[in-house]
């Protein structure tokens, strides 16, 4: 599939797709064709609904996973190849979604404290503190923490889209102290020969070994350091419009499943008749 995937991947950088995206879009139709064992323009539109009935029933493959292939395969076949709009589909998903497992804020300082290397605290602390998705933070670059206007600059997040999120004193900090051990070069978070980024496996990793030393029991990856981000700020009463902006979203829909996060912590505080001075109940 060597020349097609030069193809396709050129057609998903003219477009300005995510480099996560490309390699999610790629990798489904590479396993199109090793499912298959023939090259995936030969393959015809029963077929290819055939395999997405297979990753389904077969592998079970989760309905967000199976979205992710169907549009890959209709990037591939549509704008690469440019085969008529034909409709590659899957059921609805019939589950609701899950509200992720939320860290609270002494976990998170547990998690912090349980960093024991200079990188692996920074990596940590820089997700949690800006609010990034781990494809943001392992592309950080040196330039790209501007000091004079505690700020992060974050390049082509989800949808190719440049930002700006916060960069405290404490963070800066923490990013200065990591600098003078390790001394990184242009990726703030490199790969041991420093040459590339780390990949977000490897973020990855680190999360869940240090979240096993700390210990928390909660599920989930790196991510739950970003879901933590938005809700501790909104529990801190920052606007979900703010939050929009520091999180990168294009919808504010997106930014208020945080305030079903929070719940918890609004349903807590006091009413404001409390706070009113009156006489005891009547009768």
């Amino acid at each position: 599939m060597g020349e097609l995937r030069t193809r396709m991947d050129r057609d998903m950088v003219l477009r300005g797709l995510a480099v996560r995206t490309r390699e999610s879009y790629l990798a489904a139709v590479a396993g199109l064709a090793r499912h298959y064992g023939r090259r995936p323009d030969r393959l015809t539109e029963r077929e290819v609904q055939a395999y997405l009935l297979y990753l389904i029933q077969e592998r079970r493959l989760a309905w967000s996973s199976c979205n992710v292939a169907v549009h890959g395969l209709r990037f591939f076949y549509h704008t690469t190849l440019g085969r008529s709009r034909t409709t590659f589909t899957i059921p609805a998903s019939k589950q609701p979604s899950k509200l992720p497992a939320i860290l609270s804020r002494e976990e998170v300082q547990r998690l912090l404290a349980a960093a024991i290397a200079p990188n692996h605290r920074a990596l940590l602390m820089t997700t949690y503190a800006a609010g990034l998705r781990v494809s943001e933070v392992v592309q950080l670059q040196l330039g790209d923490v501007d000091a004079s206007r505690r700020a992060l600059h974050v390049r082509h997040g989800k949808g190719g889209k440049d930002r700006y999120t916060l960069l405290s004193d404490r963070l800066l900090a923490e990013l200065r102290a990591y600098w003078r051990t390790a001394r990184p070069r242009r990726w703030l978070f490199p790969t041991r020969d420093g040459q590339r980024p780390m990949h977000r496996h490897t973020a990855q990793k680190i999360y869940y070994t240090v979240k096993a030393r700390a210990p928390i029991a909660k599920p989930g990856g790196i991510h739950a350091l970003r879901h933590a981000f938005a809700t501790h700020l909104l529990e801190a009463g920052v606007d979900l419009r703010t939050i929009q902006q520091l999180l990168g979203h294009g919808a504010i829909t997106t930014t208020m499943r945080y305030l079903h996060l929070a719940e918890k912590h609004l349903l807590q505080q006091r009413s404001p008749l409390d706070l009113l001075t009156l006489p005891g109940p009547l009768g």
